[in-house]
């Protein structure tokens, strides 16, 4: 497997708990292709597998700040965003339909992509440091794939505000808007994951995978076609020439130079 994602059997002293940290600390752990690939062998690994939980955590500083975008701008061809907004698709919607459910265990930032997989998670811990944003509007890119996630956690109003301010709101708002569960000071965040990780790992697992399986087809009628709505969308959205100088003024840390 690896290592831009690690995988930790029996984490938390518990067995049948899996725990995913993303590896790229120096990059914030931003979702390269690569990364996008090695996360979605690791999940189809274990969700064909005896495990009960899965814990996704971040290496360093943050949990995820997104897609990466100097990978993104490398490449500006229509065909070539499509496939890359299809394959995060196919990741999140890898998230949903394993039976194990997913607890996000946050911290830092969670931006972009990176607050879309805290969404997609079954369930999410954060730190009370952490913040959380989809802020691509700010480049020029409207966060189209996060807002399918977003949407389906939080209020239409707070996902909308979220989605064209690009503005961070704190983990406490996040759990009063219910993008999150539970809340702990950083040096309890461990302890409270392992609390809900432990206690979901301790019930029957074929009720569990039964019962998430029935939550989100009974929930979730269309989010395939929502995704590949989004999908489209995003692709068509990076080709545009503000999102181009956005995305290319983020990486020289410049403002972006839009008429």
């Amino acid at each position: 497997m690896s290592d831009l994602v690690l995988i930790e059997r029996n984490a938390y002293d518990s067995n049948g708990v899996v725990k995913l940290t993303l590896n790229r600390p120096e990059a914030f752990n931003a979702l390269s292709e690569a990364m996008l690939d090695a996360l979605g062998r690791a999940l189809q690994e274990i969700a064909a597998s005896d495990a009960r939980v899965v814990v996704l955590a971040g290496a360093g500083r943050a949990f995820c700040a997104g897609h990466d975008l100097k990978e993104m701008r490398a490449e500006p061809a229509l065909d070539y965003y499509r496939d890359l907004f299809a394959r995060c698709s196919r990741l999140m919607l890898a998230i949903q339909r394993m039976p194990q459910p997913v607890i996000a265990r946050v911290h830092g930032v969670a931006t972009a992509a990176g607050c879309q997989l805290v969404a997609m998670c079954d369930l999410a811990v954060a730190s009370s440091d952490a913040r959380f944003a989809v802020s691509g509007v700010n480049l020029g890119l409207f966060c189209a794939t996060p807002s399918v996630a977003l949407s389906r956690n939080v209020s239409r109003k707070a996902a909308f505000e979220m989605l064209v301010t690009g503005e961070f709101i704190d983990a406490e708002t996040a759990r009063e808007r219910g993008l999150v569960n539970r809340v702990a000071s950083p040096d309890t965040l461990d302890d409270a994951v392992r609390t809900l990780a432990v206690t979901i790992a301790a019930k029957p697992r074929e009720a569990v995978a039964a019962g998430k399986g029935l939550f989100y087809r009974q929930l979730e009628g269309g989010i395939e076609a929502a995704y590949a709505l989004a999908s489209e969308t995003m692709a068509c959205n990076m080709m545009d020439d503000a999102t181009l100088e956005g995305t290319q003024a983020f990486i020289e840390k410049r403002p972006p130079r839009w008429n």
